[in-house]
């Protein structure tokens, strides 16, 4: 098991996919976003079926920063309800992984000490 995680989420438009992957990456709460163009997503949404063409968001992360990454979408993403799953990565090539980290290493710090200082474990 990796100390890496990938989150799921779902857009309508890729302007809103750029917008929340470029936020991520920006504040280092992500390594990497791809973005999965013509997805059809069928759901039932306040008693109603939909079906809708969305933009599918693949973030890379470190797990201890998920927790971040989910008050980060607060007021940033765009639907009332977001999609917001979190799959652990099991494994990976050292190569990227360690890219992934590197990158990450500064905001992962920087949420431990925080965390220790409201008294939170991350």
């Amino acid at each position: 098991m990796t100390d890496f995680s990938v989150v799921l989420t779902t857009v309508s438009s890729e302007e809103e996919a750029r917008r929340l992957a470029r936020s991520l990456v920006q504040s280092r709460l992500a390594a990497c976003v791809n973005i999965i163009s013509n997805v059809t997503s069928i759901y039932n949404w306040k008693d109603q079926m939909q079906e809708d063409r969305e933009f599918l968001l693949l973030i890379k992360t470190r797990s201890s920063l998920v927790t971040a990454m989910k008050a980060h979408f607060v007021g940033r993403h765009p639907y009332e309800v977001p999609e917001f799953i979190a799959i652990d990565i099991g494994e990976g090539s050292d190569a990227y992984l360690g890219w992934m980290g590197d990158w990450l290493k500064v905001k992962a710090k920087r949420s431990k000490v925080e965390s220790r200082k409201s008294g939170r474990r991350s």
